[in-house]
């Protein structure tokens, strides 16, 4: 168990949450909700921006977002001296709850959609669960890694997700979709045994992470499965988040002890923590929102391959400002890994063309 109270940072250490909720794929075009009279519709911004200028701010928006809150949870955690992560998360969970119900029923970004019933309900609690799970072991893994080892680690998730769908739903796939799958784990091998920082406990805990993210994703697509239980995917955040916040909730409280006194003690001293705590919430739910609005106005294929580019950006930009050592064959690997993700996907949508 990872005390929170004498947690601190080591040199070249990179401390980061992951914040951002695994949202599952959406299919691309208006025709998907038709028109609508909300906000948005009336500003007509595609009428005064053009659709490839308007989808490159997106993307860019989404860049920063992510990029953004990597930043700000290394000052947080590290520089400025808040050394609180699951309390930190929770309150990206709250801020979640808050401007997904302003997004949807102000905004109406989205149709709004209820929850069906307490079996629906209980689905969803199961599916934040799980997330908190993935959350905590990320940012406890995050003590002892470096964010670019981080990164890396992370882009095994399709490999976590082909062996979840195995176990959990006997799905096989194609020889060549596990075959492309090799150079992903053998991408991490050689990036393990060449990181300068590698700690084995962190590294476990990484491992969790990635694992539960896979996790969610296979067991979210086994239980909202029915039309009646299908929910969009800000409607999911929407209900998770709220869920998520009370999951956090009791392991804050027993690990970080009496932190909310502790912040909001800190805060009638220095008024800037405040600035700094909604500013980080804020981004962390942008993260989310970027996230659906990129897949939106390009696909969920785009997605992924902008999600691997992403990787490797967010790996360049921690080694920049926070100095960590890599080496030639850390990088290499990372490469590797990165190949084989992309070589995963191509097999995997030319194995669907085949089906179908």
């Amino acid at each position: 168990m990872v005390e929170a109270q004498s947690w601190t940072t080591r040199r070249s250490s990179n401390p980061r949450l992951e914040t951002s909720v695994d949202i599952p794929t959406t299919p691309t075009g208006e025709v998907r909700y038709g028109t609508s009279n909300n906000i948005f519709a009336a500003l007509s911004i595609t009428s005064v921006v053009s659709p490839t200028i308007l989808t490159a701010l997106i993307i860019a928006s989404w860049y920063l977002s992510n990029i953004g809150v990597l930043l700000l949870n290394k000052y947080l955690l590290s520089f400025y001296g808040f050394r609180y992560p699951i309390f930190l998360t929770m309150l990206h969970m709250i801020s979640c709850t808050f401007y997904s119900l302003i997004a949807i029923r102000w905004f109406q970004i989205v149709p709004f959609q209820q929850i069906s019933s307490r079996k629906q309900f209980f689905k969803i609690f199961a599916l934040s669960a799980i997330f908190c799970f993935s959350v905590v072991c990320g940012n406890t893994s995050l003590r002892y890694l470096p964010v670019s080892f981080n990164q890396a680690i992370g882009a095994t998730t399709p490999f976590f997700t082909a062996i979840f769908a195995f176990l959990i739903t006997c799905k096989k796939e194609s020889a060549e979709v596990y075959f492309a799958l090799m150079p992903v784990v053998f991408g991490i091998v050689l990036a393990s045994n060449s990181e300068p920082l590698f700690h084995l406990f962190g590294f476990l805990m990484c491992v969790g992470s990635t694992a539960g993210r896979a996790l969610k994703s296979v067991v979210q697509g086994l239980l909202l499965t029915s039309d009646s239980e299908k929910l969009h995917s800000m409607n999911l955040l929407l209900y998770m988040a709220p869920m998520a916040a009370a999951i956090l909730l009791p392991f804050t409280l027993y690990i970080e002890g009496n932190v909310l006194g502790k912040t909001l003690e800190k805060a009638k001293s220095d008024s800037f923590m405040v600035f700094l705590l909604i500013g980080n919430a804020t981004v962390a739910y942008l993260v989310n929102l970027t996230n659906f609005l990129v897949t939106k106005h390009t696909s969920a294929l785009t997605l992924q391959v902008l999600g691997n580019a992403k990787a490797a950006v967010a790996a360049v930009v921690s080694v920049m400002i926070f100095k960590n050592p890599v080496t030639a064959m850390g990088i290499s690997g990372f490469g590797v890994t990165i190949m084989g993700v992309v070589l995963y996907s191509e097999a995997r949508k030319r194995s669907k063309v085949t089906v179908h």
